[in-house]
């Protein structure tokens, strides 16, 4: 039997019986249906309430339309390259914790989500008996055809492709709108790699800038930067009252990551990190910060009100670091006022410098390929964007403090 769904962005996504089925009806990528997209986005837009599995089927829905559309093309792809590729971008976000990359850096070290999702990826296939043996060389880059891969991961992927135009649906922000149905169209393959035919070079155009856009005016506005640096510091907080033997709160998955130091080296010799890691999702740490809003610990109590009640730290961005006389100026300032000491007084700010480009030229480049054959890279076939421009990274600083 097949699963017809109805999707907002997208219309009807159908998942066929079988593998596709059985991954969709998985319990870890049901753990998706309770973990947010957009992390904290949604404290700026609160419409951005959509969730990592509805991101998950949109992108394998792209993948079977890229699929179908290099198939019309000529592209020969096996149906069990077709289903593994399909299976692989199913699971592309599985390793995504709560927040987005709120864990990574503070409460887990060394592992970035990516290399969670393969872990749970194999996990899923030591269960289906190695029927996803295909889909997991595809999802490492270790399949000849390398072009599936490029598909699931590259500057121009199906993953990119479904959460621009998703983000742009759920925020309102119709910059980010990318035309996605005319990029697939305009797929090919050439020499074993993923290129757009010229016809479509005005869509890709469109993207890079709507992606820019949609980083600084979505993803890294100020506002969800400074909750995001709210829930980081009340997690470290936690964290350290627990190592110092305090009893704190917590459902027992999110209390593992608070009682022990849990790296790369961790997930892969103890299975009980990588358990718990899967029994994770955005109600536990929501969970938690409700009942330490009444911790006798006074900065864990105002850092868990601040995420509840959306009292969000003060934020200043600026093109230049911050002066150590400002910082220390302001670390005095919220001291006295809290009544902290000079050390715990840290929780209260936080200092980041953050810098995203259009276009990097390290990753697999855009090609363009022209009805004479010959390829061209996006930065040289462009007449609208210049080279210096899509390769430019712009640095921005925040800091971002508790409000008196």
């Amino acid at each position: 039997m097949q699963k017809i769904i109805n999707d907002p962005v997208f219309g009807f996504i159908r998942i066929p019986s079988g593998l596709l089925f059985d991954i969709v009806e998985h319990p870890l990528m049901q753990r998706l249906t309770r973990i947010k997209q957009m992390g904290l986005s949604s404290m700026v837009y609160p419409g951005a309430q959509h969730t990592r599995f509805q991101h998950s089927l949109g992108a394998f829905h792209l993948m079977s339309e890229a699929i179908s559309s290099l198939l019309q093309k000529g592209i020969f792809i096996f149906d069990s390259e077709a289903e593994a590729v399909e299976a692989a971008i199913l699971m592309h976000d599985l390793g995504h914790g709560p927040f987005s990359h709120v864990l990574e850096n503070t409460l887990i070290n060394g592992i970035s989500h990516e290399e969670l999702s393969l872990l749970m990826m194999e996990h899923i296939n030591q269960e289906m008996h190695g029927a996803l043996n295909l889909a997991i060389k595809i999802f490492k880059d270790e399949y000849p055809k390398r072009f599936l891969h490029q598909l699931i991961s590259s500057q121009v992927d199906m993953d990119r492709l479904d959460y621009l135009r998703r983000d742009s649906f759920f925020t309102g922000v119709a910059e980010g709108n990318i035309g996605s149905a005319r990029i697939i169209k305009m797929l090919n393959v050439v020499d074993d790699q993923l290129v757009v035919e010229s016809k479509g070079i005005y869509s890709i155009e469109n993207f890079l800038t709507s992606r820019r856009l949609m980083y600084w005016q979505v993803y890294l506005h100020k506002t969800a930067v400074a909750c995001e640096k709210v829930l980081v510091n009340a997690l470290k907080r936690a964290k350290q009252l627990v190592e110092q033997g305090e009893s704190l709160f917590a459902p027992p998955a999110l209390l593992y990551f608070l009682q022990n130091d849990v790296n790369a080296d961790t997930f892969y010799k103890d299975p009980e990190a990588l358990r718990n890691y899967e029994k994770l999702d955005d109600s536990d740490i929501w969970s938690s910060l409700k009942v330490w809003m009444e911790s006798d610990d006074p900065i864990l109590a105002l850092l868990s009100r601040d995420m509840v009640n959306r009292n969000i730290f003060k934020v200043e961005v600026n093109t230049e670091p911050t002066s150590r006389e400002r910082i220390d100026s302001l670390k005095s300032e919220l001291s006295n006022h809290f009544g902290v000491n000079a050390s715990d007084v840290n929780y209260l700010l936080n200092e980041s410098t953050i810098e995203k480009d259009m276009y990097d030229f390290d990753e697999d480049h855009i090609s363009i390929l022209y009805k004479d054959g010959s390829v061209k890279d996006i930065a040289e076939a462009s007449e609208l964007l210049n080279v210096a421009l899509l390769s430019k990274k712009i640095r921005k600083y925040y800091l971002c403090y508790q409000r008196i």
